[in-house]
């Protein structure tokens, strides 16, 4: 589904039609009823817009040339799949260049990847020797099977969530699980920033999720959700990024939380949620 006119007919969420408010200086839309958020106008296909300069200048300080930071987030972003969940054969969609799947890996566990870029697929192939498939995430999946469907920073930037959400589904065994993580756009940051707020990128980002709506579409896509929380960025980042960042980001972040963890059931400027298949019939 493309972006074009969506705004002015049907909300992804509840599908009310028509009535939709502008926000952000008239960079998204909301929709009075239940809060869905997504970017105003339209956007080029996938395929076009993640080629290999996204990777080095628009969406990436030159991802290609950071394999210490991309591994150091691979291996949180693990570690927190494994609180929750024992993949034996892991799918990971939009995989980049393949450096969770490598964790992965490295951990024992059978994992191969989705990309639609085709940059990206070929170095995650040709360089960490991961199998990765490229092309749609919503045409593979449904051939596929796995307990495990993992999704980073990817929910925000497809043509239809719906559409990747029942792909998910299908390639999941029953009871299988769904890991994913997406900007929140009701973090403390987002209120603070407003349009200056990193994650808007309105040329990338479609949809922008609050705990509340991710869990409802989770919910009517087939999904039965278990556990959400929110993570601020800086958890993330390298601990030498941390400490150059301490006085611009740590300081707003502890006056939002009222706490120096890195983890807010709310507030926290990504949204992290754990799903079960519950094989029910998706409409």
């Amino acid at each position: 589904m493309k972006l074009d006119g969506i705004e002015l007919v049907r909300c992804q969420l509840c599908g009310r039609a028509g009535g939709h408010s502008p926000t952000l200086g008239e960079l998204l839309w909301s929709c009075p009823d239940c809060g869905f958020v997504w970017t105003a106008g339209s956007a080029p296909a996938p395929e076009d817009l993640y080629d290999e300069a996204y990777y080095t200048t628009d969406g990436y300080q030159d991802y290609f040339a950071s394999a210490g930071q991309r591994r150091f987030e691979a291996s949180r972003r693990l570690r927190w799949l494994l609180s929750g969940v024992h993949p034996t054969v892991l799918l990971e969609a939009g995989c980049a260049g393949g450096y969770f799947l490598e964790a992965a890996h490295q951990a024992g566990i059978t994992a191969s990847g989705i990309e639609v870029s085709h940059a990206a697929a070929a170095f995650a192939r040709d360089h960490l020797h991961m199998p990765v498939r490229q092309g749609y995430f919503e045409t593979i999946a449904p051939t596929l099977t796995a307990d495990v469907v993992c999704a980073f920073h990817v929910l925000e930037h497809v043509e239809d969530p719906r559409a990747f959400l029942r792909a998910a589904h299908t390639a999941l065994a029953p009871g299988g699980w769904l890991a994913l993580e997406v900007p929140n756009i009701a973090s403390a940051a987002a209120n603070r920033l407003g349009t200056d707020w990193p994650a808007i990128a309105p040329t990338y980002h479609r949809w922008h999720f609050t705990p509340d709506t991710l869990s409802r579409m989770l919910v009517e896509s087939g999904f039965r959700v278990i556990s959400h929380d929110t993570v601020f960025s800086r958890f993330y980042w390298q601990p030498a990024a941390r400490l150059r960042n301490a006085r611009n980001l740590l300081v707003a972040d502890v006056a939002a939380s009222r706490s120096p963890r890195v983890t807010h059931p709310r507030l926290g400027d990504l949204l992290r949620i754990f799903a079960r298949r519950d094989d029910r019939a998706v409409s």
